[in-house]
């Protein structure tokens, strides 16, 4: 049986879904659940020397207590632009200048925020879940044409079909399972 079509290497496939759920817990980690996580401010982007720049780039990101988070500003006239994009960015969190510094203490979850993130975790789930449904579908034009271009048979075509939809089932399913995870965390109280 012939492991691989020419375009189609499962290894790749599997590689590609399993960047998809990575992608995912990375979103993840931006969800408050109520405890500090410095994770929490990675997607927040400052308007820094005439362009957008990642958080981490400006400033030293930590968490000294579990309620607080604390961004050190390397150059001093950056702590205002810095202060106004976390506030900015929607994370229900409201920055405080400090000095150099500038405080972001995180809020108690009430439980219509709660509800809020749990839909949101749902939609960046769906998000995984139609990229994972994307490499499977390229994995499939690639067999149909293999087979249409007399470069596999049938029988390959279907059991290498067989094996990527096994492997769009595992990470569909691993999706499911972290977003499950991540609903109870921001559940918990």
């Amino acid at each position: 049986m012939a492991e691989e079509a020419p375009g189609v290497d499962l290894k790749d496939i599997e590689h590609r879904m399993h960047g998809a759920l990575d992608n995912l817990k990375s979103e993840f980690g931006g969800l408050r659940t109520g405890r500090a996580s410095a994770s929490l401010l990675d997607p927040v982007m400052v308007d820094a020397y005439g362009q957008k720049m990642p958080l981490n780039q400006v400033g030293t990101v930590s968490v000294p207590e579990p309620r607080l988070i604390m961004v050190s500003v390397w150059d001093k006239t950056m702590v205002g632009p810095v202060e106004k994009s976390i506030r900015e960015a929607g994370l229900g969190v409201n920055p405080v200048a400090d000095g150099q510094n500038v405080r972001v203490p995180i809020p108690e979850l009430n439980e219509e925020r709660r509800v809020e993130l749990t839909k949101v975790a749902g939609k960046y789930a769906e998000a995984a879940r139609v990229a994972i449904r994307n490499v499977r579908r390229d994995a499939m034009d690639h067999l149909k044409k293999a087979e249409k271009d007399g470069d596999i048979g049938k029988d390959d075509h279907k059991k290498l079909a067989d094996k990527v939809q096994g492997l769009t089932d595992k990470s569909v399913g691993d999706v499911d399972a972290a977003l499950a995870a991540k609903e109870a965390e921001i559940m918990q109280v």
